[in-house]
């Protein structure tokens, strides 16, 4: 067990009751000692068996309210003191009015001391495979380069490290003070993972200011409300408290006198029944050397303002100047500043500082402590005020400049640069540059467009200011996309851009017109550039780019020439580097949904992929790979675009990306695995994904993707009904997405229309679906069978019709030429055949196309489909055969709605259905 950590930011944690000269009181808190000592006691339950035995261990959240000096902080060290007795490892951390904009900064304070102190073997096991990502948000390494984590990865990392501390090195007890000031990053983890400690050896122990609380901290507010033990909202002390304050700090000391009441009665009153203001009341009496008698009750008066604000200040300008500048030194640096900072700052030789740092605390305005400290953080802010505004100022310009000297780092002197006035200091655009990349890196993208926009108003030279108006326009940093577009407009309109930049201003520009739907002037954007761009390379990636989000554009009247213009171009590249094999994947890509032979496609893919394609590459984008590994699912290798999936997340969960990026991939590796026949096994891994993509917020791409592949697996399974709930719960619904979507959503919304018996209205989506990808040179019927679903939908009442359209549907499926295109063809059109006989020869075709092709559940439906046709056509041992085929093959795929059908085909030729257990 490792011994309780009694160093680090919290381990003094209250002013006036941690002076070693006065005694450590818990006054009129009873209530709130036995809500903690329950909580430590179910903390510390002795697991297991025998009479000492009293059951599973269970952790808690435990919250203090009230104002400034009620005694919130004195209520944390008594849970740490009882904490302690019990061999718990706690950990403490204070937020500070001044450190609010420092991201992570209270999670540092948490964790830096236990993991400083261990080995780097130790680290790396209690870190896991999150030890580069948490590692790096902790301050534990210093930021390198490399894909930044999302938050949302972030988050996870901290919640496994969390989670693997409390089962290795607890119980674990965190104490946060002051939350209300603690960093909107600490504040949203803490929120999100304060819900789980009820099943684990942990308790969270808050205390902040409830009306105080900003805007950041409303989750972790929510929280605390609805948590079965409510935050306990601590009240001032009763007159009753207060004397026994004053008698305690009083009697037996120098006065010569105990206070009487009638004293202890104006204590109370002046000091509004506060524990803190009480304390500091009654040392100043006693350091005065004050009778507390009735009689000198207009002095008690004085002194209690003198404890004020405004008494501070003025007790401030009585002291040296030495010991005032070290007080402002220390409230500009913040929580617990570096002695050798805090006397550079306020300007104090070797032999000033320790004169200096007596006085203060003789005067109680620091602590007695190893490190300087405010006695409260209403001192603190006392001292903050009285600062005349220039100087507070120009403390912080140098504070920033004596951190980035001492190698203290960007981030550290960002906080100091965030409270100067701009004057065109292109040394501080460029701290806060690469301080919002160290941010970004962190996965605190927030934090980092704070300082963007701080180093913005700086007004940097040209070259300057376009990076920073094109990091501005970071994809991680998207918050209203056409503010993105107007940083990343003005960032191409700068002189002089370095060609590399421009390029990279121009994608990035043309992504973000794109996201807001302006397609059209990301195309002309593209379009312009190339033809300006004098390198032929540069030429070739604005290309590629292009071809790429036209991929994805739902509608575009220019595709057909398109695709003509990119078969020429990748026909004439060797594939020689990254930019040509990104075309050659947007090709493989284009070739197959325009239905061109399958073959063509998977020569492109295969050319593309190369050595293997990265996912996380924050230039290139995630999309290339993602098209490549559906071109061989779409083209009959599924295996190969599984294991491309796979590949990807693990990349993804290694680089931190576990968003929408994340989110995507579980959707499309649980589809890949559906269309091979895998069906409870996609459905799991779908509904990972839509679980990820909740994450991300509501009717997202993500969104999309995951409810449309978990609509048509449940579909494909027999269970409509739950599907219909599904898109009534997550809107699946018009109007829909204006970028394509796999599955293609509209598609699947017919096809839901179709199984709920709604003909006509299905019949209308996908007849629309059609015109679109029609007008669009779009043919595959595997990536997109409307054709199919279309011919089922109007077969009711127009047969001619829908035989046309599965005739259609079968020559596009002949042209690609895969199995499972031809054998889903052939399957529709058997469906849709009168005549018995041909249906047969339809049907032999269909399960001989399926028995090559990856795409078992079809396979199973085929055989079942000729089975029933069999045995209507009085041939009932050969259909008992493929009978039972289907239902091993529907039972082996989790196919309920085949291994229905083929049951009742069996009790209907008088055969009995094999028992086999279906996965589900």
């Amino acid at each position: 067990m490792t011994e309780p950590d009694r160093t680090g930011p919290g381990a003094v944690l209250d002013g006036a009751a941690r002076d070693a000269r006065m005694p450590l009181r818990t006054l009129e808190r009873e209530n709130e000692l036995v809500t903690v000592r329950a909580a430590l006691e179910e903390l510390t339950k002795v697991p297991g068996q025998g009479p000492a035995a009293r059951g599973r261990r269970r952790g808690s959240l435990l919250a203090f309210t009230g104002p400034a000096g009620v005694g919130k902080t004195t209520m944390l060290s008594h849970v740490r003191d009882l904490a302690d007795e019990r061999g718990c490892v706690t950990l403490t951390a204070r937020g500070g009015e001044r450190e609010q904009h420092m991201a992570f900064h209270v999670l540092r304070q948490l964790f830096q001391p236990l993991l400083a102190r261990c080995s780097q073997q130790e680290r790396e096991e209690l870190l896991g495979n999150w030890y580069e990502i948490v590692g790096l948000t902790l301050g534990l390494l210093p930021s390198g380069a490399g894909p930044a984590p999302d938050p949302q990865g972030v988050r996870d990392g901290l919640d496994w490290v969390v989670t693997h501390l409390a089962t290795q090195r607890g119980p674990l007890v965190l104490l946060v003070d002051d939350a209300h000031w603690a960093d909107a990053e600490s504040l949203d983890w803490l929120a999100g993972f304060a819900s789980r400690v009820e099943d684990l050896t942990l308790l969270i122990t808050i205390a902040y200011r409830h009306d105080e609380l900003p805007e950041e901290a409303a989750a972790l507010g929510d929280v605390l409300e609805r948590n079965p033990q409510r935050p306990m909202d601590l009240a001032p002390l009763t007159p009753v408290g207060i004397a026994q304050v004053m008698r305690d700090v009083l009697t037996g000391t120098t006065v010569g006198v105990d206070p009487d009441d009638e004293f202890c009665r104006e204590a109370w009153v002046v000091t509004a029944g506060l524990p803190f203001r009480a304390v500091e009341l009654a040392a100043k009496v006693r350091d005065r050397k004050l009778a507390p008698r009735q009689e000198n009750i207009p002095v008690l008066r004085d002194m209690a303002a003198a404890i004020q604000d405004s008494g501070l200040a003025d007790q401030l300008q009585r002291m040296s100047s030495q010991a005032a500048r070290l007080a402002w030194a220390v409230a500009v640096l913040g929580n617990e500043a570096p002695e050798e900072l805090a006397a550079s700052l306020a300007g104090l030789g070797p032999a000033d500082l320790p004169k200096a740092v007596e006085e203060l605390r003789a005067g109680r305005i620091l602590k007695h402590a190893e490190t300087l400290e405010f006695q409260h953080p209403l001192v603190a802010t006392a001292v903050y005020r009285a600062i005349p505004g220039g100087m507070r100022v120009a403390m912080h310009g140098e504070a920033a400049w004596e951190l980035v000297a001492a190698g203290h780092g960007a981030t550290s002197a960002a906080r100091h640069l965030l409270e100067t006035h701009p004057e065109g200091d292109e040394w501080v655009a460029g701290q806060l540059l690469e301080a919002a990349r160290e941010y970004v890196r962190a996965g605190a993208p927030e934090s980092a467009r704070r300082c963007l926009e701080r180093a913005l108003r700086e007004d940097p030279p040209p070259p300057l200011r376009a990076v920073v108006r094109y990091e501005l326009g970071a994809p991680a940093l998207l918050r209203d996309p056409l503010v993105t577009v107007h940083h990343l407009q003005a960032a191409l309109a700068e002189p002089d851009l370095a060609p590399d930049l421009r390029v990279k201003i121009v994608i990035r520009l043309a992504r973000a017109l794109s996201h807001c739907d302006m397609l059209a002037e990301a195309a002309r954007l593209m379009a312009e550039e190339a033809q300006v761009a004098g390198d032929s390379r540069i030429r070739l990636r604005l290309h590629t780019e292009h071809f790429m989000q036209a991929v994805f554009t739902a509608d575009d009247d220019g595709a057909p020439a398109r695709s003509r213009w990119l078969a020429q171009l990748a026909h004439r590249l060797t594939g020689r580097d990254r930019t040509e094999r990104y075309l050659f994947g947007l090709r493989a890509w284009d070739a197959m949904v325009r239905g061109e032979p399958a073959e063509v496609a998977l020569d492109f893919a295969e050319r593309a992929l190369g050595n293997g394609l990265r996912w996380t590459d924050e230039d290139w984008g995630f999309e290339v790979p993602s098209l490549v590994a559906l071109t061989f699912l779409y083209c009959d290798r599924a295996d190969m675009a599984e294991q491309m999936y796979s590949d990807g997340i693990a990349e993804y969960e290694r680089q931190g990306w576990r968003g929408v990026h994340l989110s995507l991939g579980y959707t499309l590796l649980g589809y890949i695995r559906f269309r091979r026949g895998r069906l409870a096994d996609g459905e799991d891994f779908v509904r990972a994904g839509l679980r990820l993509a909740d994450r991300t917020g509501s009717r997202t791409h993500a969104h999309w993707y995951a409810a449309g592949a978990l609509i048509e697996i449940l579909i494909t399974r027999g269970h409509v009904a739950t599907a219909g709930e599904l898109a009534v719960r997550h809107g699946f619904g018009g109007p829909f997405p204006s970028a394509v979507t796999i599955p293609d959503a509209r598609t699947v919304h017919g096809r839901l229309l179709l199984a709920q018996g709604m003909h006509k209205e299905a019949a209308e989506d996908l007849a629309e679906v059609g015109r679109r990808l029609d007008a669009r040179g779009m043919h595959n019927t595997v990536w997109c069978p409307w054709l199919s679903h279309l011919a089922l939908a109007t077969g009711a009442t127009d047969e001619a019709h829908a035989q046309q359209l599965a005739e259609d549907a079968l020559r596009r499926a002949q042209r690609f030429g895969t199995a499972t295109a031809k054998g889903e063809a052939l399957l529709m059109a058997a469906r849709l055949e009168e005549d018995p006989r041909q249906r047969v020869e339809t049907l032999r075709a269909s399960v001989a196309e399926f028995a090559r092709s990856p795409a078992e559940h079809e396979y199973a439906d085929a055989q079942v489909e000729l089975g029933a046709a069999l045995r209507r056509a009085g041939k009932p041992h050969l259909a008992a055969d493929h009978l039972y085929q289907g239902v091993e093959l529907a039972t082996r795929c989790g196919a309920e709605a085949v291994l229905t059908k083929a049951r009742g085909e069996l009790l209907g030729a008088g055969l009995r259905p094999r028992r086999l257990r279906v996965v589900r």
